[in-house]
């Protein structure tokens, strides 16, 4: 599950997935945050990552260095702090969850990603970063997802659980039923729960 996980929030392929529809909106070009790449920008990154760039409209999330295709949820995460395109929009997703992480609302499928791997996900606005780490917008580091999904994956099938870590100057609480129920506390006493 650990290792789902990792494939989910780590590098892939940068701008390609064999089979991944980048095309709903044909283009000859690469467009970043609504800006078209340059053809040395293009070349240079396949040169560095030694990939083919398709042709198609992204976004990407400069701070933790999540992407995807214009109007869908994450494909993957590359390297952050890339220079790529214009500012990342809130509807680059057209997600309609509530949920903002870095000002992009994530689609349904972010969120239902996230819960894959026992993240109890709130409405709200939160930063995260390229480690993981993360807190309310404005607010200090307050979870881990990295850390969330590991302690969901240790606990299940082992009956009630519980893992306490510290963050942004308190403590929060990550546990669970051992049969796929999971809930979360943060620092400032925020909760959720997914799962039956």
């Amino acid at each position: 599950m650990m290792r789902n996980l990792i494939f989910f929030l780590s590098a892939l392929s940068f701008f390609y997935l064999p089979g991944f529809d980048v095309d709903a909106k044909k283009t000859t070009d690469t467009f970043v945050n609504g800006q078209k790449l340059t053809a040395a920008t293009i070349s240079r990154l396949e040169k560095t990552h030694r990939i083919k760039i398709k042709p198609g409209r992204y976004w990407y999330d400069k701070k933790s260095g999540a992407w995807g295709v214009e109007g869908h949820g994450a494909a993957g995460v590359v390297p952050a702090g890339q220079n790529l395109g214009g500012s990342l929009k809130p509807n680059a997703s057209k997600g309609n969850t509530g949920v903002f992480i870095n000002g992009r609302e994530l689609a349904t499928s972010d969120v239902a990603g996230l819960q894959q791997y026992g993240i109890p996900v709130l409405r709200g606005r939160y930063w995260v970063d390229d480690k993981g780490d993360g807190g309310l917008e404005g607010q200090p580091r307050s979870f881990n997802l990295y850390a969330l999904a590991q302690a969901a994956a240790q606990a299940s099938g082992k009956g009630p659980w519980r893992r306490s870590l510290s963050a942004g100057g308190g403590n929060m609480h990550v546990g669970g039923d051992g049969s796929g129920f999971v809930y979360y506390i943060d620092s400032q006493g925020n909760s959720a729960s997914s799962g039956p």
